[in-house]
C-alpha cells in the first residue's frame, strides 16, 4: 500500500462536470426575501405579503417546488415551539422550515442552514423595514441554491435544508432544531451554519473577495473535564469533530476551480459573538460557522438611514453574488462529500510507546469499503501523510508515535470520505 503526500491525496469526492451555482438565483432569492419588508421574529406571521410569516411560506413553496422537479426528493416540515426570554417577553411561536431529501440512511444527517428573521438597530422593532439582505437572506439563499444542485443527486446520509428563525432574538431557531435533531436520534455528521455570507466590501471600504472564513470549535464545549485533560494529554485540541468538519471544509474548497480560500479560525465564532451553530455545539455535534471575508458593520442591525453622509443599512445593493456563488459551491461540495461517505470512525486508539512503529485500532463502520489512516508531524496543523486500508487497524511502520498524531476516516465506494477521527490511548 502506497503512502502518499496529503497534497496529493483527493481528500473529497473527485470534482466532476457538477452544476455551479448561480450568482442570478442567489440575487433573485435575496431580493426576494428582501421584498417581504421586515422579516423580525416578533413581526405578522400571518399578513399574506409583509413579515415573517409570509417569508417562511415562500421558502417552503420553493423548496416544494424543488423537490417537485426531482420527483419529490425533498419532503417539506416545519418544527415550531414558543420561546420566552427578554427579547420575546410574551412568548413567540418560533418556526423553522426543513426540508429533507432522504438518504440511504433516514437517521444520519447533514445539515446546511441560515436564518431567515432580520432586524434593525432596535431589536424590539418588529414594524421597520429591516431588509436583511446579507444578515440572513444570504444564508437563506444559499440553502436553497445548495438544494437545486443537490436534488439531482443521491446520498447515502439525509441532506437536511434549514431556514431558522429568531436567531437575532436569542438563537431560538438553532435551538430548536439541535435540540429536535436530538429528540429524534438523529446521528449529525455535521452543520454548516452560513451567517453573513455574502458581501466583499467590509468596512472603510477594504474589499476582500477572495476567502471566507469558517469558524469552529477545537475541544468539544459538551466534554467533560476528564475528557478535555485526556484529550490534551494526547494532544488533541485542535481535532475535535467540529475542527475536522473545518478542516474538511478547507479540504474540499482547495479542490474548487477559481474558489475561495477558507480561513479556518480557531474559535467557535466571532469574538464574543454566537450564532445558530452554538446551540448544536452545546450537545456535542459538529458544527461550523460560515460568514464573509471581512465584515461591514454600517450594514449590520441598523436602521436604514443616511447620517453624516454615511449610508446605513443591510440592502441588497451592498453584496456581491458571484462571491456569494462561491460560498455556496464550498457548501454543497462540502455537503457532497460528507452525504456520500459512511460515518466518522466512533473512536481510534494508537499506541507505540517505546517503539518506532505506531499501531492504529479503530471501530469498524457500517457501510465503508476501506479506510484511511492520516498522520501528521506534531508540530503541524493539517494532515500530511496516508495510508489506505480494508481492515479496522494498522501498523505505522517507521512512524515513531510521540513525534506524530494520527486519526482515520472511513471510505465509500467511490472514495467519498467521512470526518477524520483524532486517535488517542485506550480508555479504561
Amino acid at each position: 500500500m502506497r503512502i502518499l503526500l496529503a497534497s496529493l491525496a483527493l481528500l473529497a469526492t473527485p470534482a466532476a462536470a457538477q452544476e455551479s451555482p448561480s450568482p442570478a438565483r442567489l440575487k433573485a432569492d435575496v431580493e426576494k426575501l428582501v421584498s417581504f419588508g421586515t422579516r423580525h421574529t416578533l413581526s405578522d406571521a400571518d399578513h399574506p405579503t409583509r413579515g415573517i410569516g409570509a417569508a417562511r411560506r415562500w421558502f417552503a413553496s420553493e423548496l416544494g417546488r424543488i423537490g417537485e422537479g426531482c420527483g419529490r426528493c425533498i419532503e417539506v416540515a416545519n418544527v415550531a415551539r414558543t420561546f420566552t426570554n427578554d427579547r420575546a417577553p410574551k412568548g413567540v411561536e418560533v418556526v423553522d422550515v426543513l426540508g429533507f431529501q432522504p438518504g440511504r440512511d433516514s437517521k444520519r444527517v447533514v445539515i446546511v442552514m441560515g436564518h431567515i428573521d432580520s432586524r434593525v438597530t432596535d431589536v424590539m422593532d418588529a414594524t421597520s423595514d429591516a431588509p436583511g439582505a446579507n444578515d440572513d437572506a444570504s444564508g437563506v439563499a444559499l440553502v436553497l441554491e445548495a438544494a437545486r444542485i443537490l436534488s439531482k443527486e443521491k446520498f447515502d446520509a439525509t441532506i437536511v435544508y434549514a431556514a431558522l428563525s429568531g436567531e437575532e432574538q436569542g438563537l431560538f431557531g438553532g435551538t430548536l432544531l439541535a435540540e429536535t435533531a436530538k429528540e429524534r436520534g438523529w446521528t449529525v455528521t455535521a452543520v454548516l451554519n452560513n451567517d453573513i455570507v455574502g458581501n466583499t466590501i467590509g468596512q472603510g471600504g477594504t474589499r476582500v473577495a477572495d476567502r471566507v472564513r469558517v469558524f469552529s470549535e477545537g475541544i468539544r464545549e459538551i466534554e467533560p473535564v476528564p475528557g478535555q485533560l485526556a484529550r490534551r494529554a494526547d494532544g488533541g485540541e485542535d481535532d475535535g469533530p467540529s475542527r475536522a468538519l473545518a478542516k474538511a471544509v478547507d479540504a474540499v474548497a482547495a479542490r474548487l476551480p477559481r474558489g475561495l480560500e477558507v480561513v479556518a479560525v480557531r474559535r467557535p465564532d466571532r469574538f464574543g459573538r454566537g450564532g445558530d451553530h452554538s446551540p448544536f455545539l452545546k450537545l456535542g455535534y459538529p458544527a461550523v460557522r460560515f460568514s464573509v471575508g471581512v465584515e461591514n458593520y454600517d450594514a449590520q442591525h441598523q436602521d436604514l438611514r443616511t447620517d453624516g453622509g454615511k449610508v446605513y443599512g443591510d440592502t441588497v445593493d451592498r453584496m456581491d453574488f458571484a462571491y456569494l456563488a462561491k460560498v455556496t459551491a464550498i457548501n454543497a461540495a462540502t455537503l457532497r462529500r460528507l452525504a456520500k461517505a459512511p460515518a466518522a470512525p466512533a473512536s481510534v486508539t494508537i499506541g507505540g510507546a517505546l517503539a518506532t512503529d505506531t499501531s492504529v485500532k479503530w471501530e469498524p463502520v457500517p457501510g465503508a469499503s476501506g479506510y484511511r489512516v492520516h498522520w501528521r508531524r506534531a508540530d503541524a496543523q493539517d494532515w500530511q501523510r496516508h495510508l489506505e486500508v480494508k481492515g479496522s487497524e494498522a501498523v505505522l511502520k517507521g512512524v515513531i508515535v510521540d513525534d506524530n498524531f494520527v486519526g482515520v476516516s472511513a471510505l465509500a465506494a467511490d472514495g467519498s470520505e467521512s470526518l477524520v477521527t483524532f486517535g488517542g490511548r485506550a480508555r479504561r
